[in-house]
């Protein structure tokens, strides 16, 4: 099963470096990764997704934990919380297919970021489900290149 990790962490050189090792020399597999400055300049959070049964995330967060440079874990298993993550898709825009990718962009509030006259390229952002649909759709019109950013996630404020 996947599960998102949120791990704020001391803003430091090689603090990346020790937390990606804890997993590799452990033979878990890191499936996304973003890392990025907070409000706070001198520490950092990463948002990680990976899989493992409770066993196994358990084992995870506890290592994390120990970690020198680790500040917090944040078990988004434990919390209900807001995902998205962010696509740049290169999709064929010949004169034939141009409305119908135009269509597929405003039903999925996307962008047209970059026009040429063969291609149109996308901004997408949205949960996993999202973008696998909108996937779906251009692939049938020819997608030529895909990047994608890792998820970020957030836990969702508390309502009273």
């Amino acid at each position: 099963m996947r599960h998102t990790l949120g791990v704020l962490v001391e803003n430091q050189p090689g603090v990346l470096s020790r937390v990606a090792g804890l997993f590799s020399g452990r033979g878990f597999n890191i499936e996304s990764l973003t890392v990025a400055e907070t409000l706070d300049p001198e520490v950092s959070r990463i948002t990680l997704v990976t899989t493992g049964n409770e066993m196994i995330m358990e084992q995870i967060v506890k290592q994390l934990n120990k970690l020198v440079n680790v500040i917090k874990v944040i078990d988004f298993r434990e919390v209900d919380f807001v995902d998205r993550e962010l696509a740049l898709i290169k999709v064929r825009a010949e004169a034939n297919t141009r409305a119908e990718v135009l269509r597929i962009v405003d039903i999925f509030r996307c962008k047209v970021v970059d026009v040429s006259p063969q291609l149109y390229t996308i901004e997408v952002t949205g949960d996993e489900k999202k973008l696998q649909a909108i996937l779906e759709l251009l692939n049938q019109l020819g997608i030529v290149e895909v990047v994608r950013a890792g998820k970020v996630a957030m836990a969702r404020s508390k309502k009273s």
